[in-house]
């Protein structure tokens, strides 16, 4: 667990790997997704979505955190949950000196606080403290996330032209990225 203060708003997180995660812990965390989701947000799923929607999702991404697989990084402010992100491991013993973040996603209600740095901050320390050497990624062009993430050390490594469908005819480029720690 570590925590981070700005002039707006302190942070805790907190990293969780081979443990359930409690059932008010997970409401929350869905509702984080589903507002990061309908705020906009290139989450896993197009807009609208529901907690019906997220929450299975959610329960098998849990599963792997409890089989030790995933952890769960989970950013707090004083009143609960304002961001998460997973790291997913490679299965395969040559590649398991890195891992894949995904699922990133912050309270748009807070977004423009710094809050989506510090939550990757966050997963950057919990992946070093893991003994992890790299971290891949993958993120929806058209979002500015090409831009936050190189500030963040990511370099684009390749992108698959077209590969998400936002709506008929509008799709847009999966942006691959990489970054050692």
């Amino acid at each position: 667990m570590g925590t981070m203060t700005s002039d707006t708003l302190a942070t805790t997180y907190a990293a969780v790997r081979g443990a359930v995660v409690d059932p008010a812990l997970r409401d929350a965390l869905v509702d984080v997704w589903v507002e990061g989701v309908n705020g906009g947000g290139a989450v896993g799923f197009l807009a609208p979505v529901t907690a019906a929607d997220v929450a299975p999702v959610l329960e098998h991404k849990l599963a792997s955190v409890l089989a030790g697989d995933y952890t769960l990084v989970v950013l707090s402010g004083p009143d609960g949950p304002v961001g998460l992100a997973f790291l997913e491991r490679v299965y395969k013993p040559h590649m398991r000196h890195w891992a894949t973040v995904t699922c990133v996603v912050v309270t748009p209600a807070l977004q423009g606080r710094g809050l989506g740095r510090r939550l990757m901050e966050a997963v950057h320390e919990t992946a070093r403290a893991e003994g992890l050497e790299a971290l891949r990624l993958a993120a929806r062009d058209g979002h500015g996330l090409h831009e936050f993430y190189a500030r963040l050390g990511y370099v684009e490594i390749g992108r698959f032209p077209d590969a998400i469908r936002v709506a008929p005819g509008d799709e847009r480029d999966e942006l691959l990225f990489w970054r050692r720690l």
